[in-house]
C-alpha cells in the first residue's frame, strides 16, 4: 500500500523500497529522517511551483544526498556530496536506470550545497536543493502550509535538529577539510574544528605555478 504524508505520495515501487531500506540501514536516524523530509519538502515545493518531475528520481536524490556522511561510505579524497552522488548512480545502474536520468540524480546530489545554480536546472535537481534548503536553512519555510509542515515533522521528527545536523556535518567532513574549498561546508569546520584554516581563492591564484 502506498504511503502518503502531507498529501505527498511516497512512490510504491521496488526501487523506492530498496532505497529506503538501504539508507535506513546505513545512515543514522537523523540523516534518514532528514533525507525523507527533503523528498517531502521538495515534492511540496515542486507541486506549488507547477513543476513536472519524476518522483522516483527525486526520491533517490533526496535519500542519497547526505549518504556521503555515513561511516560505511565516507572517504577523504573528495567532497561528501560526490560520495553520495556516486553511490546513487551505482544504485540506479543496478536497477537498470542509466544515462541521463542517472546523471540527473548524480547532479542533484553533487550540487545540493551549491547555492542558486541547481534552481535553474532540471526539476529533480532543483527540488533536491529546495528540499535541503527548506529543511536545513529554512528557505521557503513559509511557502509550505502549517498543516503540511506539522504532518511532515510528525512523520519524521527533528529533535534538536540544528545542532545535530551541524555535528553530523562536522564529523563527516573533518577528515577532508580541503574538499570544503569554495563550499558552504567550510563554515562548519570554521566553527567546530580548532585550527581549521579555510582556503583562499586569492592566495591560490597568487601562489600558482604561473610566474605572473
Amino acid at each position: 500500500m502506498s504511503e502518503e504524508i502531507a498529501g505527498v505520495r511516497i512512490p510504491d515501487t521496488a526501487l523506492v523500497r530498496e532505497a529506503t531500506e538501504l539508507v535506513r540501514a546505513a545512515a543514522t536516524p537523523l540523516v534518514y529522517d532528514h533525507s525523507r523530509r527533503v523528498f517531502l519538502w521538495g515534492s511540496l515545493r515542486g507541486t506549488a511551483l507547477g513543476l513536472s518531475y519524476d518522483p522516483e528520481l527525486l526520491y533517490v536524490g533526496a535519500m542519497f544526498h547526505d549518504f556521503g556522511l555515513t561511516k560505511s561510505l565516507r572517504r577523504t579524497d573528495q567532497r561528501f556530496e560526490i560520495d553520495g552522488a556516486d553511490e546513487a548512480r551505482r544504485f540506479l545502474h543496478g536497477h537498470g536506470i542509466t544515462g541521463e536520468p542517472a546523471d540527473r540524480v548524480w547532479t542533484a546530489i553533487a550540487l545540493h550545497t551549491t547555492p542558486e545554480i541547481p534552481l535553474h536546472m532540471a526539476p529533480e535537481i532543483a527540488l533536491v536543493t529546495r528540499g535541503v534548503e527548506l529543511d536545513v536553512l529554512g528557505i521557503g519555510y513559509h511557502e509550505v502550509g502549517d498543516e503540511q509542515r506539522t504532518a511532515v515533522v510528525a512523520a519524521h521528527p527533528r529533535p534538536d535538529f540544528k545542532n545535530q545536523i551541524l555535528a553530523a556535518f562536522t564529523e563527516g567532513i573533518r577528515d577532508r577539510p580541503d574538499t570544503t574549498f569554495g563550499n558552504v561546508k567550510a563554515d562548519v569546520l570554521a566553527h567546530y574544528v580548532p585550527g581549521f584554516r579555510r582556503g583562499d581563492f586569492v592566495e591560490v591564484i597568487k601562489g600558482s605555478a604561473w610566474p605572473e
